[in-house]
């Protein structure tokens, strides 16, 4: 059987625990009201004093999305550092696609100019762990993954 991502398979699970510490490292201070609070004052303050652009004043309700989203990416975060699979990473790409859009809407829509940072790095990682499955549905393989060999790298008999 050909194997893809049999080669790379540990090149492709570092990749999906690495993009897993970033965004653990990224979101753990918007999981709870307090920490959000302070990553709001600091990116507040950088973007005010690097000339990017400053977050409107917190609201209850920005801070309860802020937290649901920082909640979930967390948890997330940690379901990949701890048991990296394949699958993740397909999955964790389609997740950053989403958050690319909507970052992109923000930022045309009047975000500070600093969360091009955040975008550039959601893009990377979007890219670098939906292109070996792009790769390998062309060449028809993607198929056999999706079978019952859940979080199996493509093209992965299982025993």
């Amino acid at each position: 059987m050909i194997r893809p991502f049999a080669s790379s398979r540990r090149a492709y699970v570092r990749v999906v625990r690495a993009s897993a510490w970033y965004d653990l490292v990224v979101t753990a201070g918007f999981a709870t009201p307090w920490t959000y609070a302070l990553v709001h004052g600091a990116l507040s303050s950088l973007g005010d004093a690097s000339g990017l652009g400053a977050l409107p004043e917190r609201d209850v309700i920005q801070t309860l999305y802020a937290n649901l989203m920082g909640s979930v990416v967390v948890v997330w975060a940690l379901l990949r550092i701890v048991r990296p699979l394949p699958a993740h990473g397909l999955l964790d790409g389609v997740a950053r696609t989403l958050f690319a859009a909507w970052q992109a809407y923000a930022l045309a829509h009047g975000a500070p100019r600093w969360l091009w940072l955040f975008l550039v790095v959601e893009v990377a990682f979007g890219i670098v762990q939906l292109v070996p499955w792009c790769r390998a549905r062309r060449s028809g393989l993607a198929a056999e993954a999706a079978g019952p060999a859940v979080g199996q790298p493509l093209g992965v008999e299982t025993p």
